[in-house]
């Protein structure tokens, strides 16, 4: 049995500076920004909790800027999604379920406004494009169906580390915010959740 984990998507950009600012703003991590010979450049970013990354720059790609259609984020809670995409200036579709209740049709057919009704996992969906029109559609699954990963993998020590240092810096934040600074008692339980979370576990 070989793994084939999905690690990069490559997205096509007219400006990569544009872009750049675009994702950062959007809160991705930016991993690389190389610089080469001729105009080649590579700019890194991975969304929050994500195993798999995009990619932008020249050269990269001989796509037409903006043509990627359909490139999917997941999140717990869509409509937590849709505030925080709001608040960074993002320009959002309403949230929306298929009428067909599977997968979204393409473009707009069958959109039905509204979250899923029943807040069925995989029902519920937004959509955003970056600035040169690539889009992205974000995705409420809150419990994974049968098959998919159900348990937390770390490949190494510095994986585990790197995940409790980001847990520790989303707790604190976390306490400032919602505890006014007061200790929270119960931050194991805090840590296990938002780590279980970041590596890809449903609720």
């Amino acid at each position: 049995m070989v793994d084939y984990k999905l690690e990069i998507v490559v997205l096509p950009v007219s400006d990569v500076d544009r872009a750049k600012e675009f994702y950062g703003r959007l809160g991705f991590r930016e991993d690389v920004d190389y610089a080469g010979p001729e105009g080649f450049r590579v700019v890194h970013f991975t969304p929050p909790g994500s195993s798999a990354s995009i990619i932008i720059g020249s050269g990269v790609t001989g796509a037409a800027p903006g043509s990627s259609e359909a490139v999917h984020l997941v999140v717990d809670d869509i409509e937590a999604a849709h505030k925080d995409l709001t608040a960074k200036g993002v320009p959002v579709s309403e949230i929306f379920h298929d009428a067909g209740g599977v997968f979204h049709h393409a473009g707009t057919a069958a959109r039905v406004a509204g979250p899923q009704p029943d807040r069925t996992s995989y029902g519920s969906f937004l959509s955003f494009a970056d600035p040169d029109g690539n889009r992205f559609f974000v995705q409420e699954v809150t419990t994974r169906r049968p098959g998919r990963i159900s348990h937390v993998v770390y490949d190494d020590v510095a994986a585990v580390e790197r995940a409790l240092r980001e847990a520790a810096i989303a707790h604190g934040a976390h306490e400032e915010a919602e505890l006014g600074g007061v200790r929270d008692e119960n931050w194991p339980s805090w840590y296990a959740s938002y780590m279980a979370k970041a590596a890809g576990l449903g609720a």
